[in-house]
């Protein structure tokens, strides 16, 4: 459901100047247009994409300043979940930013960057991004961590990408790094770790 807050910034035609803002303001500003926008823009994208939201958000994702690292993952998360979203995020090569993220040392940063990472795969362009990014090593390694918050969306990734020939044919030679999910504390990593290897070891 839409926040009250959200729904009139968007009547009021204020996500533009937000996003040329984002540019400019002090660090606690661009945090609070940050979070602003993220509660936007999972109703609606395409004025922030007009506005060109995400080669702004893009230059965020290097910034020194964790929050602000996080929270653009964040946003650019909520913007990846529309199909429209997907298209600009490809379109912008984010996808290699986002890739290096992955090793970023901020657990919160790896988990919106992976997060978005795995709306963006769902396209053949994201999935074909993301292998010539090389995508695959910092998920499994992501995916080997036991105490990674990003374990879940690093599998479901790596799934995508799996339905790739080449993806797939990387990821047999590390099938143990999925196996041992099954173990997992987490029901959701175990289902998510089932289905993986089911399409890791599929026979065309």
């Amino acid at each position: 459901r839409l926040s009250a807050g959200a729904g009139g910034v968007l009547r009021a035609g204020l996500i533009p100047p937000l996003v040329l803002k984002l540019k400019t303001e002090l660090d606690e500003i661009q945090e609070l247009i940050l979070d602003t926008l993220s509660n936007c823009l999972r109703v609606e994208v395409s004025e922030a994409l007009e506005a060109g939201v995400v080669t702004v958000l893009k230059e965020k994702l290097s910034h020194p300043s964790t929050a602000i690292r996080s929270k653009a993952a964040w946003v650019l998360l909520e913007i990846s979940s529309h199909a429209e979203g997907k298209v600009a995020v490809c379109k912008e090569e984010v996808i290699p930013v986002l890739v290096s993220l992955l090793e970023d040392t901020h657990p919160e940063v790896q988990v919106n960057a992976t997060g978005t990472l795995m709306f963006a795969v769902v396209t053949p362009q994201g999935r074909s991004s993301a292998m010539g990014a090389e995508a695959i090593p910092p998920l499994l390694k992501l995916v080997a961590e036991e105490t990674s918050k990003a374990r879940l969306n690093a599998i479901k990734t790596l799934t995508l990408l799996a339905e790739l020939p080449e993806g797939r044919q990387t990821l047999l030679d590390h099938r143990d790094t999925v196996l041992q999910c099954l173990d997992d504390p987490s029901e959701a990593v175990q289902r998510a770790a089932e289905i993986a290897i089911t399409v890791i070891d599929w026979k065309p």
